[in-house]
């Protein structure tokens, strides 16, 4: 049998989706696996913020449409960017082992962020990365930062910003940490929605696909993967609202934290929860739902209203 799959035709994306061929004839010998590359819609407008064009949803549609024309028997992708509403018809539901799901401050000199200057420039597309880097500190400047990884540290090599934000994952599966001067991790600074995580997709009635690729099933990232994209589901989770959840395994439990902010990092709420690992989605709704009560609704209502006036036309 043979087996194509869908992706991006970054370096990143290659890598994620070799890393999965890879594992795939490991576990079944005699299997062969072809990779698909594709140009999405979000690859190709780099001039405008990622919020204001729709979400990262962008970077998912050319691969879905693949699977369900049936192009392709697979799809990976960053857990970070599947929307959190699926598509009819498709399942992501197999997860890889977690990788470092926390960001990376980028600089030259190796500053951090308390050692920028007031009115520093620091390059990131994600409003949940400029929330809490505002918080710390209102005096610096946020720019947005869109293209690929070695696009973004090219920026930074030639003195368009004076330091950048990306994820750990991404750095580390390229070999590009030479540039980290700071790591920023949990619990004063939280990653998005399952950062770090690799997810499988396919056709959702397709059962012989399904049954192949449960050999790459993480269960512990399952349930962590499933607390944090019940929690964002349920605040209407998508890039243009500065959310952030992060779950990990305590002490047999599952620990969760969260956070909702206006993108200035002047209003933050924040909560933690703790529960059993087999009712990951009651979970992510409490998290939610905590957020919600202290006022999460206003935030999420007032940036849909912003939204609107720009002439956005709204996250996945």
């Amino acid at each position: 049998m043979a087996l194509r799959i869908a992706t991006r035709k970054s370096e990143l994306a290659m890598w994620q989706a070799q890393h999965v061929a890879d594992l795939l004839v490991q576990k079944h010998p005699g299997l062969r696996v072809e990779l698909l590359p594709l140009v999405t819609r979000g690859d190709l407008i780099l001039d405008q913020p990622l919020a204001a064009m729709g979400g990262k949803g962008l970077f998912l549609k050319e691969l879905e449409r693949a699977l369900l024309d049936g192009v392709a028997d697979l799809a990976v992708h960053s857990m970070k960017d599947v929307p959190v509403d699926v598509t009819v018809g498709l399942i992501t539901d197999v997860v890889l082992e977690r990788a470092n799901p926390g960001d990376a401050l980028l600089s030259l000199d190796g500053a951090t962020i308390a050692d920028l200057p007031a009115g520093a420039v620091v390059g990131s597309s994600s409003l949940r990365r400029q929330c809490q880097l505002l918080s710390t500190r209102a005096d610096l400047q946020v720019a947005d930062l869109r293209g690929n990884i070695n696009t973004r540290i090219r920026k930074l090599e030639d003195g368009e910003y004076d330091a950048i934000i990306l994820a750990c994952a991404g750095l580390e599966r390229l070999g590009l940490t030479r540039h980290v001067s700071e790591v920023l991790e949990a619990p004063h600074w939280l990653p998005a929605t399952a950062q770090g995580t690799i997810g499988v997709q396919c056709r959702q009635a397709d059962s012989e696909v399904r049954d192949i690729i449960e050999c790459l099933q993480h269960p512990a990232t399952r349930v962590i993967t499933r607390v944090e994209r019940e929690a964002a589901k349920r605040l209407q989770g998508s890039c243009q609202l500065p959310l952030a959840v992060y779950a990990r395994f305590d002490s047999g439990q599952v620990k969760a934290q969260a956070m909702v902010g206006e993108a200035d990092g002047g209003n933050i709420i924040r909560c933690e929860k703790i529960g059993p690992a087999d009712h990951p989605e009651h979970l992510g709704k409490a998290l939610a739902q905590d957020l919600l009560d202290q006022g999460a609704a206003a935030i999420i209502a007032g940036l849909a209203s912003q939204n609107q006036r720009s002439g956005s036309n709204g996250g996945p």
